[in-house]
């Protein structure tokens, strides 16, 4: 099967390089293939703990188009399946809730623990016989995905095959080792969805860099100024952009957030933003972090999902409100910039674009990500043939 794109130029040094071509921003071809190369075969992020905060809580999710069960089992471990019965394959759980004793499928019955177990095939074996020799419970129990919990993001490895999620992720592991700490959940008022007419990359794209802050965060330029950041890379990992003017939000009384423990004085106006590749968006500062998941909807359409975590649980209400509005603002400043380029993307005669050596170099290491991953997944395929 021949290459959808030629990538060739893409991972070339930043000063020759062009951006990904149009396809993969609008095709759906293209955005098949990258669902295989660069979402299912890496650790994406799929949701957070807190969306399923106690035993028994289940949250069904689409990822991709598959169907999915955020499920948190009666020990507490938060844990993915799919959302099927293994008998035939009706969804479990249609909407968020509380699963007491098992989970039942509604067609026939079967039952499973929070542990994703088969432990009930009611009338299997015929009317009020509940076995059958060829119906082997230990065999069918939910089909688990992989995932790992790291600062509350539950990330997923569809494909199974990706290196251990310490080691795929140890260089941020250990550039944020002082902020291995609990992080808690802002609660309702520190959540928001945002839903964006553009593919995911271009999100990701955007918040690789701060070369956009003077034109389209005019408050949040106003005092951290472009001359106040610096570039994060770690090619093939994540990339970004952190401040060295980082302002802690405070009330009528002066009051701030707590720090988080013992972070050192590194980080007393010192915040970093980082995409963690394929689809996760973190930031953290002394007093708080977010992060971002971004959802894959189509070609042209993503929902961004935005958490608050805090050092405390129940952090001050009217400051946590506050820092909410302040960081929505940010976010939706960007949605016309990411939505322009997506309309951008359908003019026949764009070359995927330039990068400013200087100022762009984080969003070309996503590019050349991008470019390596996709042309080893289609080595992949061509060596199967």
């Amino acid at each position: 099967m021949p290459a959808l794109t030629d990538l060739t130029n893409v991972r070339t040094p930043v000063e020759q390089a062009n951006g990904l071509p149009n396809a993969h921003y609008i095709d759906p071809a293209v955005f098949e293939e990258e669902k295989h190369a660069l979402l299912f075969s890496q650790w994406a992020g799929l949701a957070v703990g807190a969306d399923v905060p106690e035993p028994g809580d289940a949250k069904p999710l689409e990822f991709l188009g598959m169907p999915l069960l955020l499920l948190r089992d009666k020990d507490g471990e938060v844990r993915v399946f799919q959302n099927i019965c293994r008998h035939r394959g009706m969804i479990l759980v249609e909407e968020p809730r509380k699963i007491e004793g098992a989970i039942r499928c509604p067609y026939h019955s079967w039952c499973y623990s929070t542990k994703g177990a088969l432990v009930s095939t009611p009338h299997v074996g015929g009317p009020g016989h509940n076995t059958h020799a060829s119906i082997k419970r230990d065999e069918l129990g939910l089909t688990e995905i992989r995932s790992h919990i790291w600062r509350d993001v539950v990330w997923i490895n569809v494909s199974g095959d990706a290196p251990a999620f310490e080691v795929a992720m140890a260089d941020l592991i250990a550039r944020w080792g002082e902020f291995d700490l609990p992080v808690y959940h802002g609660g309702a008022d520190s959540r928001f969805t945002l839903e964006v007419q553009t593919n995911w990359k271009l999100a990701v794209e955007n918040y690789c860099e701060s070369y956009h802050l003077p034109w389209v965060h005019p408050g949040l330029n106003s005092y951290s100024r472009l001359e106040d950041h610096y570039h994060i890379e770690k090619p093939g990992a994540y990339s970004g952009q952190g401040t060295m003017v980082y302002r802690q939000l405070t009330n009528e009384a002066g009051q701030t957030f707590p720090d988080f423990a013992e972070v050192g004085a590194k980080w007393n106006e010192q915040a970093e933003y980082v995409a963690a590749y394929p689809n996760v968006l973190l930031g953290v500062h002394r007093d708080h972090a977010f992060v971002i998941i971004l959802e894959p909807k189509g070609p042209e359409r993503t929902v961004e999902h935005i958490h608050l975590y805090y050092s405390v649980p129940n952090a001050d209400g009217g400051l946590r409100l506050r820092n909410t509005q302040l960081w929505k603002t940010v976010f939706e400043e960007d949605i016309f910039v990411v939505e322009g380029m997506q309309r951008g993307r359908h003019a026949p005669y764009f070359d995927g674009g330039r990068f400013s050596p200087v100022m762009d170099s984080p969003t070309h290491c996503f590019h050349d990500w991008v470019a390596g991953r996709v042309e080893a997944h289609r080595a992949m395929g061509r060596a199967a043939e």
